[in-house]
């Protein structure tokens, strides 16, 4: 119970009231309504997401910060009489329910309107009176209604819902066609004849069915509006055909992007063949004609740092565990990363260390990886020190396979159990930088961002039972400061290139992420330190195939992706009939393009998890495609990464680390 208060009013906050919806009737009565009373028991998890989600009968319950929209719109008062159409799970009746007098709700589906009025029933809810009947033609024997609001996407407004009104009433409805975009209009009665109109923006809500709205056999045969047109038609226009991503010139095309100082190339699933071999190919021309010397990835920094070893031809450190062996080995151990490291050794060979390209680690999950490095490190510098790491490293050592036990258990004793130790380790290897690198300088570096990666990934356990947002915040801030140390110690000159999730580096301030969640990512991070010289590129699909899980630590699946949905990013790229190409969203380049995409979308994000008999819920997100990159690269077709094995053979130093 105090779990769902916490989560209620961390919904109210950051998505409803942050976002500009400020009535204090409004507020107040989303405080008060259990949410998650009025999902299915699957949806529980996702009660307070900032999305819609689904329920019996095909339909809907809102997005919070909809709901509000709409009820705040409708400037719903006490003593106030309302009608609702569309009642579905009951959730918006009872808000409103909390602010007005009486509150009439109707839905044509008899079974929801038994479900909504028992929950109204056991919440004590008894202002409100339901219905089962086309909405389109409302309540007349009810009437008139102070505010009508409808929960449903109709070609036009109902005539029958305008004479309903008092006069000064409010009516507020989404109009337009549920796959091609809706626009959701306040209606004002002035007088018997007198009505004003007002656009709020744009929606997405399911059809308004009966008499005065959408009829089933008719829906399919209504035509694309010109609006919905124009995105597709620009995008056309705008896009720049790319070559095979074997081609010598695919990289060229990113010449633009060789002055930057730091390039994140983005994924929109961790599991598709074509992102790693794209980011390949285009990291491949900046390291060789544009001076990049560093490759930061979403891994771990323990795990990469074995792969760094090879590609600089150094031996294997004695005693390090394989790269990449936890869940989920797909993500980076695969062929197409397989096949870049080989490439990358081969440039690397005869070159100067300091000319040469390293492959670093910027995540913080390998505890127990980067505990063994610093003492290993310190046992040839510092054997004493190597003594002392132990025993304050000992206090983590029970939990290092498993931290997440370690969070647990340090949020339940509110206190932070080994912070102190990691925290004094970590300092104490800096105040000895001087006299540490006089031994085994070259190797400091990584002692240090594994000192570094131990003191936040404790804090970061310790945080993750508290929120999402925290725990999130506290890792991208971790791989930004670890992307700060590399380029640190390479030289001003030094140039990165970041491999990561999409939602790691598109920038976090345009998506729902920072809008709605108050989240931080690397790719803002980047942005707000290096200006223009950053280059933030994503990468999208419309269908195929991606290597994911069902569950977290379940096994690897290649499953089949969704074709997109109708109002998302995805859709319009794929709607422009070309199955390749790289689409420049800077000002100045595209300008008319760029307007158009500037209305938020949903945008889809596919991670080492894929659900898609859920995707709604648990893979698209909004977000201003041109705010949050610099460049698209789309793939209309995608399929999964090819998995290597992870059994390490006996005798395959030729094919170190990854053993095939």
């Amino acid at each position: 119970m105090k779990d769902n208060l916490k989560q209620r009013t961390a919904m109210v906050e950051a998505q409803i009231a942050r976002r500009g919806v400020l009535d204090p009737h409004v507020l107040d009565a989303m405080r008060e309504v259990p949410r998650e009373r009025f999902v299915d028991e699957a949806m529980l998890e996702f009660a307070y997401e900032d999305s819609p989600l689904p329920i019996a009968e095909g339909q809907t319950i809102s997005q919070p910060y909809i709901v509000a929209v709409m009820i705040e719109a409708a400037e719903i008062r006490p003593g106030d009489r309302v009608l609702e159409i569309g009642c579905g799970s009951g959730y918006a009746a009872a808000v409103i329910s909390r602010i007005a007098d009486d509150v009439f709700t109707i839905d044509r589906h008899v079974a929801l309107v038994d479900v909504a009025q028992a929950r109204f029933d056991a919440l004590g809810y008894d202002n409100i009176e339901t219905r089962a009947g086309d909405g389109t033609v409302g309540w007349p024997d009810a009437a008139p209604f102070d505010a009508i609001l409808v929960a449903a996407g109709g070609p036009e407004v109902p005539q029958r819902l305008r004479e309903q009104l008092e006069i000064g009433g409010r009516l507020v409805i989404p109009v337009g066609d549920s796959d091609y975009g809706q626009r959701l209009v306040k209606i004002t009665r002035r007088s018997a004849s007198e009505f004003d109109e007002d656009d709020l923006g744009a929606v997405a809500f399911v059809p308004l069915i009966g008499e005065q709205g959408w009829k089933d056999e008719l829906r399919s045969a209504r035509s694309l509006p010109e609006a919905q047109k124009a995105a597709p038609t620009l995008i056309a226009e705008a896009a720049e055909r790319l070559p095979d991503i074997d081609d010598p010139t695919f990289g060229e095309m990113f010449d633009r992007f060789g002055d930057a100082k730091v390039v994140l190339l983005g994924e929109a699933s961790h599991g598709t063949s074509e992102f790693y071999r794209a980011r390949a190919a285009i990291t491949r021309r900046l390291i060789e004609r544009h001076g990049f010397t560093i490759v930061a990835v979403e891994a771990d920094w323990p795990d990469a740092a074995t792969i760094d070893r090879q590609v600089r031809g150094q031996p294997p450190l004695k005693g390090t565990e394989p790269p990449f062996r936890r869940f989920p080995t797909w993500m980076w151990r695969n062929a197409e990363v397989k096949a870049f490291t080989d490439w990358l050794t081969t440039y690397n060979k005869g070159r100067d260390p300091d000319a040469q390209a390293g492959f670093y680690g910027l995540d913080l999950y390998n505890l127990s990886g980067s505990i063994e490095a610093v003492i290993g490190y310190l046992d040839k510098v510092d054997p004493a020190a190597a003594d002392v790491a132990r025993e304050r490293y000992g206090c983590l050592t029970p939990w290092a396979s498993d931290p997440a036990v370690y969070g647990r258990i340090a949020s339940r004793s509110g206190f932070a159990l080994c912070e102190d130790a990691v925290v004094r380790m970590l300092r104490e290897l800096l105040d000895r930088k001087i006299e540490y690198t006089r031994q085994d300088g070259a190797s400091f570096l990584d002692a240090a961002q594994n000192a570094r990666l131990v003191k936040s990934a404790e804090r970061y356990y310790r945080v993750m039972y508290h929120g999402a947002a925290e725990s999130w915040n506290l890792r991208d801030t971790h791989m930004f400061d670890t992307l700060e140390q590399l380029l640190a110690a390479k030289g001003a000159s030094a140039k990165a290139v970041v491999w990561a999730h999409n939602s790691h580096i598109g920038n976090a301030a345009y998506t729902d992420m920072g809008a709605a969640r108050d989240e931080i990512n690397i790719g803002q991070l980047v942005r707000e330190r290096y200006g223009a010289q950053t280059a933030l590129i994503g990468f999208g699909t419309d269908s195929g195939t991606v290597a994911a899980a069902t569950n977290w630590e379940g096994p690897m699946e290649v499953k089949q992706v969704r074709a997109s949905r109708a109002d998302s990013y995805e859709r319009v790229c794929h709607d422009s009939g070309i199955g390749r190409f790289l689409l420049d969203l800077r000002e100045g380049r595209n300008d008319t393009t760029r307007a158009e995409l500037l209305n938020p979308r949903r945008e889809r994000f596919i991670g080492v998890i894929y659900r898609p008999e859920t995707e709604l819920q648990s893979h698209y997100s909004y977000a201003s495609l041109p705010m949050q990159f610099d460049a698209y690269v789309w793939f209309d077709q995608t399929s999964a990464v090819t998995p290597l094995p992870t059994r390490q053979r006996e005798g395959a130093d030729e094919t170190y680390p990854f053993g095939l």
